[in-house]
């Protein structure tokens, strides 16, 4: 068995030990704390909304165990099954050329790995947020949103991936860097579009009306010396009653957007402080460092992958005889998530440290007081467990543990 492979196999069957213990942990802390609420959070939480985080946690993460199942199944599959090659093949036969070949490939490769996976989403949507009181989504909104991002993912995604296949083919020994070049003018472009024109489609929003909430919001924009293409409200109550605000765009284009769901729950003092959190996201240069950080991890990708794809040896370990630039990217995209598997605390904790720092300018620019209040708020209405597995948390989460963030909050009040 060639090395590549057996690395693979035991890079895979590590990911799924581990995510499967760190959620065993996870269920039994849910467990073992649903009857009792932390004594910070006593006077704002039930004990009947504790236990419904917890459950509501249980649920989720119980079809997340099964889709982490299903996924390496699929993946063994797809690989070292045959799958990949199978596709190939079928495909073949109809006498396409080289790049509209390896589009078609990878095309139907995407949308049967998505096909898997929707009899789960559909679950989590319509039986687990239903249950727990959260599914806003009919079935015609569903069918529309899938019908919408699958038309817009072919239409931005099949140019990129026919560009990809014309260099890797025709660009050189240095392929890859043209390659990554052409990656990150993807990435920038997207982020313009995607508040101008691809959100829009999914979602209404609108300018925040005149009133006490408006002046608020400017108050603290002003304060924090940022200027936008304004502060828009999202109907996000149109497919969940889950609260949220989040930042997007950049340049002149920037924009913050909040959920109508998170202007519902809170007062102007709250929304002024969870909207100075997320200015200090864009003042301390949060997103350009995530943004570095993404473009230098592809590089890097790019770089493996052009030594890699003139590597016959590296097609056969992963279950493809008949090397070729589509099959060269499928298997990239495939395994490489399995073999940076042990940089997801890192990236947790990198995000999480963000986070305290964002709430460290909110606490100068605004009430700490009031960003705790809302923290809370926000916690018990989208049932976020307060009580997470240290070593979980640690592991996935990119927010840190309610007590601490309020433990570290209140240092600042």
């Amino acid at each position: 068995m060639p090395l590549l492979t057996i690395f693979f196999l035991g890079a895979l069957v590590l990911m799924v030990a581990v995510r499967w213990w760190l959620a065993t942990r996870q269920l039994s802390a849910l467990a073992r704390h649903r009857g009792e609420v932390p004594a910070a959070f006593a006077a704002v939480v039930t004990p009947s909304d504790h236990a419904k985080a917890a459950d509501y946690t249980a649920a989720r993460l119980g079809v997340a165990r099964l889709e982490l199942v299903v996924d390496a199944l699929v993946l063994l599959g797809v690989t070292l099954g045959g799958g990949l090659a199978w596709l190939d093949a079928a495909l073949g036969r109809f006498g396409l050329g080289p790049v509209a070949h390896g589009c078609a490939t990878l095309v139907a490769l995407a949308l049967g790995m998505s096909a898997v996976g929707l009899p789960l989403d559909l679950w989590t949507t319509f039986r687990i947020e239903a249950r727990y009181g959260f599914n806003r989504t009919t079935a015609g909104l569903y069918a529309a949103d899938l019908a919408r991002s699958t038309a817009i993912g072919l239409l931005l995604g099949v140019p990129l991936i026919a560009l990809l296949l014309v260099l890797m083919r025709a660009a050189g020994t240095l392929w890859w860097l043209y390659a990554w070049s052409a990656w990150v003018a993807f990435g920038l472009g997207l982020a313009f579009l995607w508040p101008r024109f691809i959100a829009p489609l999914f979602n209404t929003f609108r300018a925040l009306e005149p009133g006490p909430m408006r002046a608020a919001v400017e108050r603290i924009m002003n304060r924090c010396g940022y200027s936008s293409d304004g502060v828009s409200v999202m109907d996000g109550s149109r497919r969940s009653s889950h609260g949220n605000a989040y930042f997007t765009g950049f340049g002149r284009h920037k924009r913050i957007v909040l959920f109508d769901t998170l202007l519902e729950r809170l007062d102007e003092a709250e929304v002024e402080a969870v909207l100075a959190h997320e200015l200090g996201h864009y003042r301390l240069h949060h997103i350009r460092q995530r943004l570095a950080t993404s473009f230098a991890g592809a590089l890097a990708g790019f770089a493996v992958l052009g030594a890699a794809a003139s590597n016959p040896a590296s097609y056969a370990a992963l279950g493809v005889a008949t090397p070729s630039a589509h099959a060269a990217l499928a298997l990239f995209a495939l395994v490489v998530p399995v073999f940076t598997f042990p940089l997801t605390p890192l990236g947790s904790w990198w995000s999480r440290r963000h986070e305290y720092q964002a709430d460290r300018f909110a606490s100068s620019h605004a009430s700490a007081a009031a960003l705790s209040s809302a923290l809370v708020k926000l916690y018990r209405d989208n049932a976020s467990t307060l009580t997470p597995d240290r070593l979980y948390s640690a592991w996935h989460d990119s927010h840190p543990p309610a007590l601490l963030r309020l433990a570290a909050l209140a240092e600042h009040a």
